[in-house]
């Protein structure tokens, strides 16, 4: 008997899930007797995570077991005739949105790499870049920085510091909507865009001024950026499996 593939977002409820075929909704039954079983046996209303409505629909509250769950149904077509019965076969997977979040490269003109000045403006850039999307809010976290002896094209030895970070969206918490402006990969394209025109308005800045370069400043043209779906441990994306929820966790 073909399984029909059920996806219910990890922690959720699912949808009402039948316990009848097309036909069998279309008909009158008389006496009938639902019975749900899951991966751990058969199902109850008196268990907290599961509604089992008198027409059989089956509810499961705050969803986390994926697995086949079946329905037997046991019915007459007319009061004279033998019971029959008829299995309902579901494959139902708990699934979550991948996470999402940008990578960032980039690299400055450094102090010496032994400097303290290094250490102390990666933590004022840190501090800056996170104040940018607070209110959006995003989180910036950074991945790595190091800094390096780079021997330049046709020209001498100058220091950089090679910094990685990752922009990501915060949970909303008490603030949440349904508006468009609300949404995670919203907030996190304006993100991107925000850091984006900070490290342009530098060049723009530094194009301007008359003053001697300082010691660290931004290299233009270093700044990349890298969109990270990941799936938290334990799940995975398959799209060839699961066509009906081809970036499902």
């Amino acid at each position: 008997i073909f399984s029909v593939k059920v996806y219910v977002k990890l922690n959720h409820n699912s949808p009402p899930i039948l316990c009848l075929t097309n036909h069998l909704r279309n008909i009158e039954l008389i006496d009938p007797i639902f019975q749900w079983y899951g991966p751990g046996g058969s199902l109850s209303s008196e268990n907290s995570s599961v509604e089992i409505a008198p027409t059989g629909t089956l509810i499961l509250k705050h969803f986390n077991l994926s697995g086949a769950y079946n329905c037997s149904i046991v019915y007459k077509l007319t009061a004279m005739q033998l019971h029959k019965k008829h299995i309902i076969k579901y494959l139902i997977y708990a699934y979550s949105d991948p996470k999402i979040y940008y990578e960032f490269t980039v690299q400055y003109h450094a102090a010496p790499c032994n400097s303290s000045q290094n250490a102390s403006f990666r933590k004022a850039l840190l501090q800056l870049l996170s104040k940018l999307v607070a209110r959006l809010p995003c989180e910036v976290k950074l991945i790595k920085s190091e800094c390096h002896n780079v021997k330049m094209q046709r020209g001498g030895i100058q220091n950089e510091i090679f910094f990685t970070f990752s922009v990501a969206p915060l949970d909303r918490g008490k603030h949440k909507c349904q508006q468009r402006a609300c949404t995670a990969s919203h907030r996190l394209s304006k993100a991107k865009h925000l850091i984006k025109r900070f490290f342009k308005r530098q060049v723009k800045v530094r194009g301007t001024c008359s003053e001697p370069l300082p010691d660290i400043y931004y290299i233009d043209g270093t700044l990349k950026i890298v969109s990270v779906d990941r799936c938290y441990p334990g799940y995975g994306i398959n799209a060839a499996v699961h066509p009906d929820c081809p970036e499902c966790c």
